[in-house]
């Protein structure tokens, strides 16, 4: 018999294991792979050169191939920008290099990652030409960025050995899904043409098999609408507990992971398992003490061989002495005084436009006059004589363009000499701008109330509607002044502005961004601006009459100092703006980026020459990859004049000024070497020469010397300020009259920057003399030279060493970038994220770059990054193009970006998480001891003094009752005695949505009704005793009068969710599998649902033709039986009971005629029910407790039950709440999709509550009846939102109840308030239950689920070794009590599943071998200090989740409610995701891979937002690793008519690719 071919999935599934099988064995050929996978998969193929042919294609498409983009011809804008030439900034040949050989590595053991599944329509991008480049021309970073966030997936694994039969298990029970579509749900691209998007645009899953719709009974399609449809109990295709085998599931579901057994493991986690440190035997779990356990493992231990310095304390270096002039000018004002009076006509600066054509030549006659008027004016114009708006000393803003240095530098100079402080800034552009609101926290906080601008500034300023300047987010109200020359006032001749020799007194302020992203104002003294003139003229050796262009901010840094300072000081002439070289120019002040524009419009200059060039100063040499861009701009310009020795690198700091800068070469001398250092030295702060992997290589060049009079040292940039060894990294560290004094307002960051007191390896100062922190990380080399390999703002501490932003840009860049991402637009930082700092790389793509290439550029920048740094890479995002905040020169604002990313509002089109690979500081995997019996468990409890966990309600057998009902075994003749006795009572009422009684039903009324319905049995149906009868109904007294019908004729009736017109596909096939499993002789319904069940749409569902009889009881005939049947005994069947658990399960449980007495009695004990009662039910009236409050209670009871049916609120919300206000109603039970149905919908409404006259203060018990943990958060909303209306927050409490034994605890009407206890999570997870108090970290709330009924016992149970646990034990719920169900209803009696569920024992320590029941759920119980009704002190039960659902990761139990809460904290807004916050995500476990789906209520350019918050907030709160993050619509998480997610049936789902998610995330 010929084998099926494999499904595609299969196929990539072995594809992928065969990959990391091989990686760990180590290298292979790509010949020897090809071989080996034909070898696996040849059984399979239909034909073997198919298949061959197949795996080559296939490989090809894996290997990253040269796209066709790069072949194509460039588009206009690339042409027009790059000039054939490539960025420069961040490149360096041997870097490349390095960079290459590190992936070619990697190729040969390459993994088939499979890319994310994405929609198309979530993350279309405007085309190429609509989409305007980023400007980096003044970028102070580079123009590269990373493009889109793939996701790297994790998937099963199986080892070779198995390989054979985990096949033949999948072919046998595969996925009904087309190949399509299971492809697509892996990423996996068939042909080499065309992206994922395209295929997954074009593909249309079809004839797919549909498990029963869980959720809806509208439409099952995905909704974007928030609103969540109505809920149906629907199991997904066939799970019927207690089914013989052959009629179980034989696909991936057969096991409880419902995954094949021989694929538990993924293999990519249990590589990383595998190389995490095994935990050392802990003593025996079951004795310890949950307070001296710490499971966090912590960072890893420091590895004993990496390197460590090895030098000698190093001395402080001094840089020459700063020479002395008998006619320096004692100020810069007075320099300024001195050129302008005495050279009047001299031009000082000259402003060029973008084309490098003069604007404005100012000169140093006008630059003094216009200062002088500006000063006076200041003084004395803006306010009165008495009340002066500035006054010596006030701080004022100066806001200007970057294009306009002249007014900046009168404004500047103004303010110098009315002896103001000026403090430039940027000018704002939108109220919002990046940074903004910092700058404005630093101006208030220099109590700044005036901003000097230009007019045509002032005019492009952002307006309000009424033409007033805006109030921008953060700043303090302003006052403009426009300092045009036609608005300034001349001074009178005898006014003379005062200058004083230089002091110590404030000059100006200079603003600084923080890696925080905080601006601070450095303060720079008069003494400090005038000496740090004195040593840039000595140092660059500035002379009367030269030439300086400068093309930098002039505003702030080197562009101030150089290009406002000395050019008042030295009397040298400045162009600003442009860098053009017309003007003979002496000295050129650029960045790295106007080397690299210089170079890309060289052709258009090919006539230029640099010869008159003595010096270019690189002023961002601190930059390590500044030698790149230095090299090739000579390389270039040396043919053109350029002479080596010109190039001056130089380091400066906002706080310390210019640290040092290298001096014009004699020409012909040889240049300075260049420091070749071991990255992984660096990493660990030690200067290391490179000698062995020249891959992991920086280059670095120094920066020349100190600057005259001054001195430095390095200092450990972390603790103390102690001296480095002369081997070591550390902060650069400068001393000088030259540096800033302090930052404003912030004495103790002053302090710890600015007072730095060096001291030696045994803390003592080394001196006296205060150095400055410079925020630069370097060391001195040979001759005193200084090298920078970085700065204190771009270094990542991660696990213990140290990494430069600068360097992971560099590596990024180096992997063939241009075809995906913009090269300066990158941004590298880090997060903390459970203990440890973590990388995170954004760039922003471009928009021509296909998914192909932005996933296969993301992939080799992880290798790359891993192999180069020996770091892990946490997050790799890319966005769109001009999507990240800007600097105002046009760079990437790297701490707003943080801010975004950390908020979850950056939009990454595309997301790449690697938390396996970089978070190795997990807790130990917990190890449970073998050998450990429950006896020994139990004497050791005995010994500690712990209590064995057990409780119980009262005892029925000592309460008095005088009730007639008591001597009836049977329902059926209770109803009969009170159909006698009280003919006309009312037991029920049933509402509409309008809430007018539709419907009564009286003790005669229903007698005689169910007797109608016994005799049609026998008539039509033909039936006999024991027979089941399916009751198909909308909720209502028809369905009750049917029910007893078939008690009136000894036939056994099921209850069933009748199926919805409008969704038959997916909620027929579970009426039919009921009707199926049950074994139905009969099917009552009305004639409407008849017709529904024979209809032609119907047929298209199920094979109608094979229904049992279908019996109509619309009409029926007025005739009663001529005897009622009565069961012979009380032990026999009365009814079945199906429902869908919350783990999927169709279960069918049976219910004798006296365990159905004993729950009623239980009830009514409890809840004290007696026939002048009313109580008002909004319950689905099916299954479990709802069916029993609905059909059975009332008449065991005699109350009167006022009947809601849930789907009714839907078309009124205030039906539930109005019925208990007009009837008084004491007592109401509700599920918690009414609950929340009613706090979602009247959140708003409680005003128009209160005008209706709606009063809950009648209201004593509000029961949720559930069988889940209680669900507290929404228990307490609906508290306090109707707390206004009279709700008691005492009267709402939960059930609990089980498939076993509907109803175990009831808070009922007597007895102490339900409790709350806080537990450690931590110990949970351990089984162990730890109360902490309220606000611990890691703490969780549960509440009691009700009091237990009469009769019930309930004990804790070991689920594994079946005996009791002590009361700090976490174990499983049993349950003894005269109302548990009789067993499964099974086909073939399945005998063991019954015995171990319905009549297990305890394995020790139960002398008197009770019969129990396994409820399936785990809890636990605490003994309160409240008394008990029996005066004893209370037991109070806890449960805490279903034992089926719990998750087994890293040997720890997880419940899915823990993780899927933290999930809901993570919403940045109300419409990201939907605001029910019980419903929007759900999480299951995928070959112990853990996903997490997310419902978006958002945009969907939102989704991928959701993948880094979704695995911070899991691993921050869990200590587990997401393997999938899962985007989805809201209302796609199947819930069931209890409003309990259906985890099972999702997971389910998402393995058939039936989701149509919006996104899905592989974490790698």
């Amino acid at each position: 018999m010929p084998v099926a071919p494999l499904p595609p999935v299969v196929t990539k599934i072995i594809t992928h294991n065969l990959f990391l099988f091989l990686a760990i064995l180590g290298d292979i050929t790509q010949k020897g792979y090809e071989k080996k996978r034909s070898k696996l998969l040849s059984p399979y193929s239909p034909q073997t050169q198919e298949t061959d042919s197949a795996v080559q294609k296939e490989l090809r498409n894996q290997t990253p191939a040269p796209s066709a983009a790069q072949t194509s011809a460039p588009s206009k804008y690339h042409r027009t920008r790059s000039g054939g030439a490539r960025d420069e900034r961040y490149r360096s040949d041997i870097h490349t290099e390095a960079v290459q050989a590190a992936l070619a590595k990697h190729k040969e053991q390459k993994m088939a990652l499979p890319m994310p599944t994405k929609r198309r329509s979530t993350f279309v991008q405007s085309p190429a030409d609509a989409c305007t480049p980023p400007d980096t021309s003044s970028a102070s970073e580079d123009e590269g960025s990373l493009r889109r966030q793939a996701a790297l997936s994790a998937a099963l694994q199986q080892s070779l050995q198995n390989a054979e039969s985990w096949i033949n298990r999948s072919i046998q029970g595969s996925s009904t899904s087309s190949s399509a579509s299971s492809t697509l749900s892996h990423g996996e691209v068939k042909g080499t043409s065309g992206s994922l998007a395209d295929v997954f645009a074009n593909t249309r899953i079809e004839n797919f098999c549909a498990p029963p719709d869980v959720t809806t009974t509208t439409s099952s399609s995905s909704s974007s609408s928030s609103i969540r449809p109505a809920n149906i109990d629907l199991p997904p295709s066939g799970i019927v507990k207690g089914m013989h085998k052959g009629s179980n599931r034989s696909s991936l579901m057969d096991t409880a992971d419902g995954v094949p057994v021989n694929s538990r493991v993924s293999t990519k986690i249990q590589q990383l398992l595998n190389t995490l440190k095994r935990p050392k035997r802990p003593p025996l779990k079951e004795f310890f003490v949950d307070d001296s356990e710490e499971i966090v493992e912590g960072m890893p231990q420091p590895d004993p061989n990496q390197p460590k310095p090895e030098g000698r304390q190093m001395t402080p270096v001094k840089g020459e002495p700063l020479g002395v002039i008998c006619n320096w000018p004692p100020a810069l004002e007075s320099a300024l005084q001195r050129w302008g009076t005495t050279q009047a006509k001299c031009s000082c600066l000259t402003a060029l436009d973008v084309t490098g054509k003069p604007v404005y030549t100012l000169t140093y006659g006008k630059l003094w006059s216009r200062s002088l008027k500006l000063a006076y004016t200041l003084l004395n114009k803006l306010g009165t004589k008495n009340e002066p708006v500035l006054k010596p000393g006030d701080r004022v803003a100066l806001v200007y363009p970057n294009n306009d240095p002249v007014m900046f530098m009168v404004a500047f100079y103004g303010c110098l000499l009315a002896e103001v402080i000026p403090v430039p800034i940027e000018v704002p552009l939108t109220r919002k701008d990046a940074g903004g609101q910092q700058i404005g926290f630093l101006l208030g906080s220099c109590g700044i109330a005036l901003a000097l601008t230009s007019e045509v500034c002032l005019k492009g300023l952002p307006k309000t509607q009424n033409g007033e300047i805006v109030q921008f987010k953060g700043w303090p109200r302003l006052k403009w002044v426009v300092t045009d020359s036609k608005y300034l006032s001349k001074p009178p001749k005898d006014w003379q502005p005062h200058i004083s020799p230089a002091g110590t007194e404030p000059a100006y302020i200079e603003y600084k961004t923080s890696k925080e992203g905080s601006v601070m104002g450095v303060t720079v003294s008069r003494l400090a601006m005038l000496s740090h003139c004195q040593a840039l003229s000595q140092a660059c050796n500035y002379s009367e009459g030269e030439t300086v262009v400068n093309v930098l901010d002039f505003k702030k840094d080197a562009g101030l100092w150089h290009g406002m300072f000395a050019v008042s000081y030295s009397d040298v002439y400045v162009s600003v703006n442009f860098i053009r070289f017309e003007f003979i120019a002496k000295v050129a002040l650029v960045k790295c980026r106007d080397l690299h524009w210089a170079m890309m419009a060289h052709r258009d200059q090919r006539d230029v020459s640099l010869s008159s060039l003595r010096m270019l100063i690189v002023t961002d040499g601190a930059n390590p990859w500044s030698v790149s861009s230095c090299d090739a701009f000579l390389s270039l310009f040396q043919s053109h004049g350029l002479k080596p020795e010109a190039i001056c690198p130089c380091a400066t700091s906002a706080e310390a000024m210019t640290v040092a800068i290298r001096r014009p070469g004699v020409p012909g001398a040889p240049l300075p070497g260049r420091a070749i250092l071991s990255m992984n030295g660096l990493s660990y702060g030690v200067i290391r020469v490179n000698t062995e992997d020249k891959n992991s290589a920086l280059t670095v060049q120094d920066v020349g010397h100190v600057m005259p009079g001054g001195m430095m040292c390095i200092v450990k940039p972390d603790g103390p300020p102690q001296l480095c060894k002369t081997d070591e990294i550390g902060e650069i560290c400068v001393s000088s009259r030259t540096g800033g004094m302090m930052y404003f307002g912030l004495a103790g960051v002053t302090k710890n920057t600015f007072e730095v007191i060096p001291v030696n390896s045994t803390g003592s100062p080394v001196g006296d003399v205060p150095f400055i922190r410079s925020g630069l990380l370097g060391f001195v080399g040979p001759g005193s030279l200084v090298f920078v390999v970085g700065k204190m703002d771009g270094l990542l501490m991660v696990s213990g060493r140290r990494h430069n932003a600068d360097d992971i840009v560099a590596t990024g860049l180096a992997v063939e970038s241009i075809k995906t991402v913009y090269r300066g637009r990158i941004a590298v930082f880090s997060v903390s994220v459970f203990y440890d700092e973590r990388i995170v790389v954004v760039a922003e793509q471009r928009p021509d770059a296909s998914e192909e290439d932005s996933f296969q550029w993301m992939s080799r920048v992880l290798q790359a990054i891993d192999s180069i740094h020996q770091v892990g890479v946490y997050c790799l995002a890319l966005v769109p193009a001009n999507t990240l905040p800007k600097t105002p020169l046009g760079g990437i604002h790297i701490s707003q970006t943080k801010q975004l990313f950390l908020e979850g509002s950056l939009h990454p089109c595309n997301i790449l998480m690697c938390p396996h690979t970089c978070v190795t500081n997990l807790p130990k995997p917990r190890q449970k001891q073998p050998g450990v019996g429950p006896a020994s468990v139990m004497v050791g409890n005995l010994v500690a003094g712990k209590r064995i966990a057990q409780a119980a309600g009262r005892d029925l057998g000592q309460i008095e009752e005088n009730d007639l009902v008591r001597k009836h075994q049977f329902l059926a003749e209770i109803l009969q005695w009170r159909a006698q006795a009280t003919p006309d009572h009312v037991l029920f009422m049933l509402l509409n949505a309008k809430g007018t009684t539709v419907c009564t039903a009286s003790c005669l009324q229903l007698h005689k009704r169910a007797e109608r319905i016994a005799s049609v049995l026998g008539d039509k149906g033909h039936l006999n005793a024991g027979d089941n009868v399916v009751l198909l109904y909308p909720p209502g007294i028809e369905l009750i009068a049917a029910f007893y019908g078939c008690l009136y004729a000894g036939c056994i009736p099921v209850t069933v969710r009748p199926p919805h017109a409008q969704n038959l596909t997916a909620t027929l096939p579970t009426v039919r599998m009921i009707v199926d499993v049950s074994k139905a002789a009969c099917i009552l319904t009305t004639q409407t649902l008849m017709r529904l069940l024979r209809s032609r749409e119907a047929a298209a569902a199920v094979d109608v033709k094979t229904w049992p009889t279908i019996i109509d009881t619309d009409d029926l005939p007025r005739k009663r039986l001529p005897q009622l049947y009565k069961p012979p005994t009380p032990e026999m069947l009365a009814y079945l009971d199906f429902s869908v658990s919350t783990t999927g399960m169709l279960t069918g449980v049976k219910m004798s005629h006296s365990a159905v007495n004993a729950l009623c009695r239980a009830i009514k004990l409890q809840c004290e029910l007696y026939s002048s009662r009313q109580i008002a039910i909004c319950l689905d009236p099916y299954c479990g407790l709802g069916f029993a409050l609905w059909c059975l209670c009332s008449v065991y009871s005699g109350h009167q039950s006022i009947l809601i049916p849930p789907m009714e609120l839907e078309n009124n919300l205030f039906l539930w709440l109005t019925t208990v206000n007009q009837y008084k109603i004491r007592d109401t039970f509700c599920s918690y999709s009414v609950m929340e149905l009613c706090t979602k919908g009247l959140g708003n409404q409680v005003e128009v509550l209160k005008t209706r006259g709606i009063n809950l203060s009648c209201i004593r018990t509000c029961v949720v009846v559930a069988e889940e943990r209680p669900r507290i958060t929404l228990q307490q909303s609906f508290s306090k939102l109707f707390k206004d209306i009279g709700l008691s927050p005492r009267a709402v409490s939960t059930t609990f109840g089980s498939r076993v034994n509907v109803a175990i605890c009831l808070q009922g009407t007597s007895g102490p308030d339900p409790t709350t206890v806080y537990v450690d999570l931590k110990s949970l997870r351990h089984d162990r239950v730890r109360l902490v108090e309220r606000g611990a970290p890691q703490s969780l709330l549960l509440s009691e689920s009700g009091k237990i009924l009469p009769g019930v016992k309930v004990v804790i149970v070991n689920p594994e070794t079946k005996g009791p646990v002590g009361d700090s034990h976490l174990g499983e719920i049993w349950v003894n009590s005269p109302h548990t169900a009789s067993g499964y209803y099974t086909i073939y009696d399945s005998e063991t599943l019954q015995a171990d569920h319905f009549n297990t024992r305890l394995s020790f320590g139960d002398a008197a071998q009770t019969l129990w029941a396994r409820t399936g759920y785990l809890g636990f119980v605490r003994r309160t200090e409240l008394t008990a009704a029996t005066g004893e002190r209370h037991d109070a039960l806890y449960v805490v989740g279903a034992l089926d659902e719990t998750l087994e990761l890293r040997g720890l139990r997880y419940h899915p409610i823990d993780i899927e809460t933290s999930v809901s904290r993570i919403h940045r807004s109300d419409n990201m995701l939907t605001e029910c916050h019980w419903n929007f995500s759900a999480v299951f476990t995928w070959t112990n891979l853990l996903v997490v789906v997310v419902e978006l209520c958002g945009s969907e350019q939102e989704a991928l937002d959701l993948v880094p918050l979704v695995t911070n907030v899991v691993l921050e709160e869990h200590y587990l690793i997401v393997g999938v993050v899962v985007v989805v619509d809201p209302g796609v998480i199947p819930i069931n008519s209890r409003g309990e997610k259906q985890r099972m049936h999702l997971r389910d789902s998402f393995l058939a690719d039936q989701l149509d998610p919006i996104y899905v995330a592989y974490n790698m």
